[in-house]
């Protein structure tokens, strides 16, 4: 019990500061966008975009990616267990890179990679920023680490 509490304690504890507000903004937004487009833009964004990756089950995988980004991004936005919502958020981010943007680095060369990939890089830093120094003043991690 005292090893789960350690955890929850260290799982919640984030800065008494307002730093990472803006990047919580961008990030939860971001994938809250992402995630919803996926349901209205199957072909585009969704279904269609995994099967031309060449993902096996992309209906399947379309939804519950989509539905991991609504959900951890509702959880970054509000600040709540947030270096536990950017993992599967940090996932998708590296899985979109190695399938995406590593392509075009081979077909089309570096600075085609680097313009394609400047939203992915962004996301990924700034999840690694969020993991690192939490959620900060205005959330629930700091809200319930109060108590």
């Amino acid at each position: 019990m005292k090893r789960l509490s350690k955890a929850i304690i260290v799982l919640l504890h984030t800065t008494d500061n307002y730093r990472s507000l803006i990047p919580r903004i961008i990030v939860g937004l971001v994938f809250i966008s992402e995630g919803i487009q996926k349901f209205l833009f199957p072909e585009l964004v969704g279904a269609g975009r995994f099967e031309k990756i060449g993902f096996s089950n992309p209906e399947f995988l379309a939804l519950f990616v989509a539905s991991f980004e609504i959900i951890c991004g509702f959880m970054v936005l509000t600040g709540f267990v947030i270096r536990l919502a950017s993992i599967p958020l940090l996932t998708i981010m590296v899985t979109a890179i190695i399938t995406t943007k590593i392509p075009i680095l081979l077909n089309r060369g570096f600075w085609s990679m680097a313009h394609e990939s400047r939203t992915d890089f962004a996301m990924l830093l700034l999840l690694v920023y969020m993991i690192i120094y939490g959620s900060g003043k205005w959330s629930f991690d700091r809200l319930f680490s109060k108590q």
